[in-house]
């Protein structure tokens, strides 16, 4: 493996990918990750189960940990652009097998996201059409996100600017219109802070109650890294990168931090329609209840066709980042190589198609019933994208490690994450502990609830046998620091 020699050197680590991504659509990728049906329909939940201000507090610090994770993937990605993102780090500055598992990981996750958002959308449309067939919608949604990944990836950023352009307009006409209403000036008298003392408010349920929603508040952030992922195809990384990772803290903290307050706010934490915010019943979700109480009397109509954006966001966001981990694992030699090929419009043609026949057990949501095999998807991805930020954190805190102890000077970083190495190890103890407190309820009752807890574990398991099954045949080793690949434009081991 070779040091590299001068680190300055500028970075191409796949000219056949074709670098189309402008700023813009690297700051709505990272931003437009971040807001979906968590924000729309689990803040409800959220303040529900710990109170206003115990949803806040966990918000605030999942929200701390994804902005430590971000720059840590900012500092890897501007220093390193590859499509590959989390794997290639992985396999350079921990272990080879480590990397492949983190890159199939990070494929199953996505690939089984498309498959759930598509269930959920068909969900969706159904407040419209209750009489529609499932596979039918399920069949012209994947045909649209197909489409938009299968032209070129300029298609992908702009479908993805939009999409996260009409979720951002709606939180801000809901925060206009929640202070509106706090201060009196719409939907009645003044709300106040009345809320914020019903009960046990604002704090509810003690650290139990609080540790739950830290989960729910990480599976909403999860997305958020995908720009490490469009970083290799971006115009100019080393700039777009930095930029969107700026403003990732305090956007989430505007979004996310003030959506949570003002729901706490207008809506006690005792209203049970809170806890009643899901897919399938899109008129008690937090945002809708908020307009309704406002006046806004098709606000449920909106809302639906927003989360159904949203929804719609991600399955494409999905189908992007799992195809081009993919081409990246064939081109690293840890899957088919013709996977790795590219065709004239600069997309891995045959890594999309493959990706998007997984994409195809959407159509479990028609044979087994709406919202079921959602929910089960959902666990079975939920928990790979915490692995994902595990890795993520690790292979940073190795970077840096090697970077120095190969006589670098951090001065030679295009981007310096701050707070190292607390960043890294603060994102990390936190992703460990949602890990294992993921499943909690399914083995705290009088009984074990097996099918629950195989549906929220699965993914841990097989990601172990993946780096231990790789480790065992290639028989790879944890990469000496001084001996970590630093080059910006060499590939990674195989």
């Amino acid at each position: 493996m070779k040091e590299c020699l001068n680190v300055q050197h500028k970075a191409t680590p796949d000219a056949t990918l074709r670098k189309s991504l402008k700023a813009r659509h690297m700051t709505m990728i990272a931003l437009g990750g971040s807001i979906g049906t968590g924000l729309f329909l689990a803040s409800g939940g959220a303040v529900a189960e710990a109170g206003p201000g115990g949803a806040l507090l966990a918000y605030a610090a999942v929200g701390l940990m994804v902005y430590f994770l971000m720059t840590s993937l900012g500092e890897l990605a501007t220093f390193m652009p590859e499509s590959g993102s989390f794997n290639t780090y992985a396999g350079r500055f921990v272990d080879p097998a480590f990397g492949f598992a983190m890159g199939w990981n990070f494929w199953y996750n996505w690939a089984v996201t498309i498959a759930a958002e598509l269930a959920a959308a068909t969900v969706l449309i159904k407040y419209w059409f209750p009489e529609s067939h499932s596979a039918w919608w399920s069949l012209l949604f994947l045909a649209v996100i197909f489409a938009l990944n299968a032209l070129t990836v300029k298609g992908y950023g702009e479908s993805e600017y939009w999409f996260a352009m009409i979720k951002i307009v709606t939180v801000v006409i809901f925060l206009t219109v929640g202070v509106l209403m706090i201060f009196g000036i719409m939907g009645g008298p003044a709300v106040g802070f009345a809320n914020f003392t019903v009960g046990d408010a604002p704090f509810h349920g003690g650290f139990f109650a609080v540790l739950g929603v830290f989960m729910a508040a990480g599976f909403s952030f999860q997305g958020t890294e995908l720009i490490g992922v469009a970083a290799g195809e971006s115009e100019n990384p080393r700039e777009n990168v930095p930029r969107a990772i700026r403003q990732i803290f305090w956007r989430i903290l505007f979004f996310y931090i003030l959506a949570i307050l003002v729901i706490g706010l207008i809506i006690p934490y005792t209203n049970p329609n809170l806890l009643r915010g899901d897919i399938s019943d899109i008129g008690v979700s937090p945002f809708t209840l908020v307009f309704e109480k406002a006046g806004l009397a098709i606000a449920a109509s909106v809302m639906n066709a927003v989360i159904l954006t949203s929804v719609l966001s991600a399955g494409n966001s999905g189908m992007y980042a799992a195809t081009r981990v993919l081409y990246a694992l064939a081109r690293e030699g840890k899957a088919p190589r013709f996977l790795g090929r590219i065709n004239r419009r600069g997309i891995p043609m045959n890594a999309l198609l493959i990706t998007t026949a997984v994409g195809m057990l959407a159509f479990l949501a028609s044979l087994y019933g709406d919202g079921v095999v959602y929910n089960w998807l959902l666990n079975a991805s939920g928990m790979c994208g915490f692995i994902t930020w595990v890795g993520i954190a690790v292979s940073h805190y190795r970077f840096r490690r090697a970077f120095t102890a190969q006589g670098h000077s951090l001065s030679e970083l295009p981007y310096k994450a701050r707070w190292f190495p607390f960043g890294p190890l603060f994102a990390f103890a936190l992703c460990i502990i949602v890990i294992i407190g993921q499943g909690a309820d399914a083995f705290t009752g009088q009984e074990i609830d097996w099918k629950t807890m195989i549906a929220t574990y699965m993914s841990v398991p097989l990601f172990l046998l993946l780096w231990l099954g790789y480790k065992w045949i290639k028989r790879t080793k944890i990469v000496p620091l001084k001996e970590c690949d630093l080059s910006p434009d060499a590939s990674s081991d195989k």
